[in-house]
């Protein structure tokens, strides 16, 4: 029986393009057993992919950190993420995002990775649901919750129930994240990036294997850069992040979404800061030059 939650779209699987809602896998892919595998989310603006380089390298990493043979070439991922596109823009989605999946493929149920599997690869293109003018202008509220996830953050797997769990946590209360801290210093958002804005400079956390490194990472690093904005990678305190002037949310979908409160408290003035405009109004200006 079908789901009606499905989207009546076209997906990728295995090699073969057809309707998402008559997609299958076996019961024993060790991605529906285990969470072996990993992911990657394409952000697409009116058909052209942003940063899409940066997005295969991430893949690559994830892939050779589990040990998955990449079953595709830049230029195939390119052409699949292409048709997929095209297919939601036929239907009326301007701004996009495509869902890249691979798993170590089909075996029987053994913890032990098994050799000379087949990956197997599913790619999906959905319409992007991005913060409103409202929240953009007022700024979002979030929450605070102790990073209780596994010690591999940096990998992009689809072993996400840690994060599905802290992203509960603000849905619970109606907030729009829930920012996360280990041993008292700032790791990450259930699915974001969090960056501090302290006397006019970017503090952000360092690239290890407690956060996953957002695109969004080297695209900020690059902006600072060029708006003469100083930018720092280093452990940030609990009370950092509560003192800041301004603090941000970064990802795919929220681009650079300013956090106006936090735990119920204001976050600076409580309203969106000079610096986050700065910076969400030059991402503005890499999407039209960094998007193929």
């Amino acid at each position: 029986m079908t789901s009606p939650f499905l989207p009546d779209a076209l997906c990728f699987l295995d090699g073969s393009y057809g309707p998402v809602k008559d997609a299958r896998i076996s019961p024993l892919d060790r991605g529906f057993i285990f969470g072996d595998g990993v992911y990657e989310v394409l952000p697409a603006y009116g058909g052209r992919i942003f940063r899409f380089d940066e997005h295969m390298a991430r893949l690559e990493r994830s892939l050779q950190e589990l040990r998955i043979p990449n079953p595709h070439t830049r230029e195939q991922w390119l052409a699949i993420a292409r048709r997929l596109i095209a297919d939601r823009q036929a239907a009326g989605a301007a701004n996009q995002l495509v869902y890249l999946q691979v798993t170590r493929g089909v075996a029987v149920r053994d913890h032990v990775m098994p050799d000379g599997l087949v990956p197997t690869v599913f790619a999906l293109a959905s319409e992007m649901k991005q913060p409103g003018a409202g929240q953009r202008a007022e700024g979002v509220a979030c929450v605070t919750a102790d990073d209780f996830r596994w010690r591999k953050a940096h990998i992009k797997s689809t072993s996400l129930l840690g994060s599905v769990l802290a992203r509960q946590i603000s849905a619970d209360v109606g907030a729009t994240e829930t920012v996360m801290f280990r041993d008292g210093f700032l790791s990450e958002a259930a699915s974001s990036n969090v960056w501090v804005v302290k006397n006019g400079a970017v503090l952000g956390t360092p690239r290890d294997e407690l956060v996953l490194e957002g695109i969004r990472y080297g695209l900020i690093e690059s902006i600072c850069r060029d708006e003469g904005i100083a930018f720092e990678l280093r452990r940030v305190t609990r009370e950092e992040v509560f003192a800041a002037d301004e603090l941000l949310l970064s990802s795919a979908t929220k681009e650079v979404l300013p956090v106006t409160r936090l735990d119920g408290r204001p976050v600076g003035s409580g309203r969106p800061g000079p610096v986050g405009a700065r910076l969400h109004a030059a991402y503005q200006r890499a999407i039209a030059a960094q998007s193929i």
